[in-house]
């Protein structure tokens, strides 16, 4: 997926497109940047689901929010169980009928600042991958795709970018845009966990940091790559957000960015007007002054 410096000009007024039937839900938003984007989208009018794995921390979530006037619905989602998946969109197709916009916020990581293991690979693949992906090839046929153009966009991180992975052939394999597929990237997962299961990953050239995590987002990104070509010209645009060194429970409360300032450019992106929206584009983002030097 193709990394973008510059983002379009934020949304005004006059290039809103959104209203109160405008549903956007979001994963993984009880805490960190989904709450705070769940605040964001909130307040800009949409009409928001709030969804995560812990119900109990949900409803202290959604009512935080309702404290300060804001009313968003809420439904539990463990983006890492088929049958959750499977419930929530039964629950949101009767709810609403469909959807306008998705965050993929979801994500797990058992590393701290500094340390590197993979001893939890298989879950972090799993949730932050294959997480975001069943979601959204499950609420394919729900995206309303009206003129505005429906979008989905995918908190990912710059760790999964292609130039940290020092394996050449890997890394030509998941550049090549024509030839890239999902068999592909699941192909490269797999890979990756049979080498974690061998002990044999250390030497194979993936990222170096946070290895897990990051070959969970190096497959994010490449499968966003491969929907955004798959939705091209049918009203779905797919791109992914990388918010930098921002401080939630994820870093232990360390980072450049707090949690609001990832969401307040992340709203923006994902509520871009029409003319200036993209597909299969890769924003890195900063402080919400800098926005336009994404």
């Amino acid at each position: 997926m193709e990394s973008k410096d510059h983002a379009p000009e934020a949304s005004s007024s006059a290039t809103r497109w959104w209203s109160k039937e405008t549903v956007a839900v979001v994963t993984g938003a009880n805490k960190g940047i989904g709450l705070a984007l769940v605040r964001q989208l909130a307040e800009m009018g949409l009409t928001v689901v709030l969804t995560c794995r812990d119900l109990i921390k949900g409803i202290e979530a959604v009512d935080s929010l309702a404290a300060s006037g804001l009313q968003v619905e809420l439904c539990r989602l463990d983006v890492a169980d088929l049958a959750s998946i499977d419930a929530f969109v039964s629950w949101l197709k009767n709810k609403f009928g469909g959807l306008d916009v998705l965050v993929n916020n979801a994500a797990v990581s058992f590393n701290d600042i500094g340390y590197n293991s993979v001893d939890h690979a298989e879950t972090v693949i799993k949730t932050n991958f294959y997480g975001p992906k069943l979601l959204t090839e499950a609420l394919l046929p729900l995206f309303r795709r009206a003129a505005s153009v429906s979008r989905i966009l995918n908190i990912s991180s710059r760790l999964g970018l292609l130039k940290n992975v020092s394996n050449t052939a890997l890394r030509e394999l998941l550049k090549d845009e024509e030839g890239l597929s999902e068999e592909i990237i699941e192909d490269v997962v797999g890979q990756f966990l049979n080498q974690v299961k061998s002990g044999t990953w250390a030497q194979q050239g993936w990222p170096n940091i946070w290895t897990d995590y990051s070959v969970s987002k190096l497959a994010l990104n490449a499968y966003s790559a491969v929907l955004s070509k798959r939705q091209a010209g049918l009203g779905l645009s797919v791109n992914c957000y990388c918010p930098g060194f921002t401080k939630t429970s994820m870093t232990h409360g360390q980072g450049k960015y707090t949690a609001e300032e990832a969401a307040e450019i992340g709203a923006q992106l994902a509520l871009l007007p029409l003319d200036k929206l993209p597909t299969g584009k890769f924003f890195i983002g900063s402080r919400p002054s800098l926005f336009s030097r994404l």
